[in-house]
C-alpha cells in the first residue's frame, strides 16, 4: 500500500483483536521492566514497597511507550496490527512523527482508563475514528491483501 492510497477504515472489532495479540510482545516487555527494576534496585526489589512499586510502573509505561511509539513512526504497525492488516496513518495517508505518535499512545491511555470510553467513541464517529485518531489527526485502516 502506497502511503497516500485510499484505505478502509479498521472496525473497532479488528482493533481490539489487534490489540489482543499486541499483549504478547508487550508481557515479554513488562517482564525486562521487572527484570530492570531487580537490577535497578540491586536484587532487593520489594513490590509492597511504594517506591519499588513506582519504578516498576514507570518501567512498564515506558517500555510500553516505546514498543508503540516506534511501531507506529516505523511503518505504522505494531506486531498485532501487521497479523490483522491495519495500519496507523495520518489523514492525508502520510506517516506518523514521534510527537504525534507519542500523544496517541497517552490519549488512548487515557481512553482505556475511562473504561475505553475514547475507543467506543469509534462507533459512533462518522469516521469510525476513536479519540485518539481524532486527537492526532490520524486514523487506523486496513491495508489491502498482497
Amino acid at each position: 500500500m502506497s502511503d497516500r492510497a485510499p484505505a478502509t477504515p479498521a472496525s473497532l472489532w479488528l482493533r481490539v483483536l489487534a490489540g489482543i495479540y499486541d499483549l504478547l510482545p508487550l508481557l515479554g516487555l513488562w517482564f525486562l521492566a521487572g527484570l530492570l527494576a531487580l537490577a535497578l534496585t540491586g536484587g532487593a526489589l520489594d513490590p509492597h514497597r511504594g517506591a519499588h512499586k513506582l519504578l516498576v510502573q514507570i518501567l512498564v509505561l515506558l517500555l510500553t511507550a516505546v514498543y508503540f511509539v516506534l511501531s507506529w513512526t516505523r511503518g505504522g504497525q505494531t506486531i498485532g496490527m501487521r497479523a490483522w492488516r491495519l495500519r496507523v496513518v495520518r489523514t492525508d495517508g502520510s506517516s506518523l512523527g514521534a510527537a504525534r505518535a507519542l500523544l496517541r499512545f497517552f490519549i488512548a491511555l487515557i481512553s482505556l482508563v475511562a473504561l475505553g470510553a475514547g475507543f467506543w467513541w469509534a462507533l459512533i464517529d462518522a469516521q469510525g475514528r476513536t479519540w485518539h485518531d481524532r486527537a492526532t489527526d490520524s486514523k487506523m485502516v486496513q491495508v489491502a491483501a498482497r
